[in-house]
C-alpha cells in the first residue's frame, strides 16, 4: 500500500509517499481502505519536531481518516463495507496518510450519511478537541455565554457550532476577512481580535475555549465559577494553578479517540446543526503542500488528503 512517512524531521519535504505492507488485524480490530485523510496542525508540529510526540523518525504522521471497513479481525463490532471514520491511536502513530490503517474498532464510529468521505475526514481530531472541551469537560448548555479563539480555524469553526447547537450564546474570535464565514457558522458576535483587545470589552463569560495560548488573558473575562478550556496548555499546572487561584475551572483537553462522541458528532451533522468546512482538498502525493498550507496558520476550515477515490 501507499504510505506517507519521513525518515527525518523537518520542513514539508522530508515527507514522502512509501510502499509499506498492508497492516495485519489483531482481534477487535478492522481493516479500513482509507478514502480520505485529514491535515492538522498536530501532523505539522509532530512532523518538524516541535511536538516530539513520536519520538524519533522513521514514522507516519496523520491520525484522521474515513474510508471503508474492508476486514475484521475477531470480536470487531463492524461489518465489512461499513462507512466509518476517526482518530485511531491518538497520541500514538497511526499512519493515518495511507491507503489502508488498522484500528481498534472502538476508535473509529460510522460516518456522517450525509458528508463524503473527504468532508467526514476533516472532523474527527478537530470535532473530537472541541466536544471533548465543551460538552465532557465544560458542560455548555442553554444561556451559557461561550467565547471561542480562533473562530475560522479548524477546531474553532467545530467549536462555534458545537456550542450554538447545545443552546450557548456564542462570541468567536476572528480577523475581518473571516468574519462572514464565522457569522454563517451560528456566532452571535463576532470580534477582530486584531483591532479590539477582548479583555476589555467581554466579562462575566461562562466559558473560553483557547486553542491560542491565551490563558492568561483569558481567564480575565471569565466570570467566578466560568470553565477555560485549554487545548494549547493542557499540561501547564502554572497555568491550572492561576485558574484555579482565581476561582475559575481549568479544563485542558488532550483530544483523546472516542466512538461515543463521534457518533454524537455524526447525529449533530445528519441533524443539521454542524458542518466541517473543507478549505482544500489534495492528492495524497500532494501532502508536502498539504502541510504548507496548515503550517501558514491561516486556514479557513480544513485541509484533506484524498487517498482512495
Amino acid at each position: 500500500m501507499r504510505a506517507v512517512i519521513q525518515k527525518s524531521l523537518g520542513g514539508p519535504e522530508v515527507l514522502e509517499v512509501a510502499e509499506l505492507e498492508k497492516p495485519r488485524l489483531l482481534s477487535g480490530e478492522v481493516l479500513v481502505r482509507v478514502y480520505a485523510s485529514g491535515v492538522n496542525p498536530v501532523d505539522v508540529a509532530v512532523r518538524a519536531g516541535y511536538f516530539p510526540l513520536l519520538g524519533e523518525p522513521p514514522f507516519g504522521v496523520g491520525w484522521d481518516i474515513s474510508g471503508v471497513v474492508e476486514e475484521v479481525g475477531p470480536g470487531a463490532r463492524y461489518e465489512v463495507g461499513d462507512e466509518v471514520y476517526g482518530m485511531p491511536f491518538f497520541p500514538r502513530a497511526a499512519t493515518g496518510y495511507a491507503e489502508y490503517v488498522a484500528t481498534p474498532s472502538r476508535q473509529v464510529a460510522r460516518k456522517p450519511k450525509s458528508l463524503s468521505h473527504i468532508e467526514a475526514a476533516g472532523l474527527p481530531l478537530a470535532g473530537l478537541t472541541a466536544w471533548q472541551g465543551l460538552v465532557d469537560r465544560a458542560h455548555v448548555g442553554p444561556g451559557d455565554r461561550v467565547l471561542v479563539h480562533r473562530a475560522a480555524g479548524g477546531v474553532g469553526h467545530l467549536a462555534v457550532q458545537i456550542a450554538k447547537a447545545r443552546g450557548a450564546y456564542v462570541i468567536a474570535l476572528a480577523s475581518a476577512a473571516k468574519h462572514d464565514f464565522v457569522r454563517g457558522l451560528g456566532a452571535d458576535e463576532v470580534i477582530d481580535y486584531r483591532t479590539t483587545d477582548y479583555t476589555e470589552v467581554l466579562s462575566d463569560l461562562d466559558v473560553v475555549f483557547d486553542s491560542n495560548a491565551d490563558g492568561e488573558r483569558s481567564l480575565r473575562v471569565l466570570k467566578p465559577g466560568g470553565v477555560l478550556v485549554s487545548i494549547m496548555e493542557h499540561m501547564n499546572p502554572e497555568r491550572e494553578a492561576q485558574v484555579k487561584a482565581a476561582g475559575r475551572r481549568f479544563a485542558g483537553v488532550s483530544v483523546e479517540p472516542d466512538y461515543a462522541a463521534l457518533e454524537a458528532i455524526a447525529e449533530l451533522v445528519d441533524s443539521g446543526k454542524l458542518r466541517p468546512h473543507i478549505a482544500e482538498a489534495l492528492p495524497l502525493e500532494s501532502v508536502g503542500k498539504a502541510h504548507e498550507i496548515v503550517g501558514s496558520g491561516e486556514t479557513v476550515g480544513k485541509v484533506v488528503l484524498t487517498v482512495h477515490n
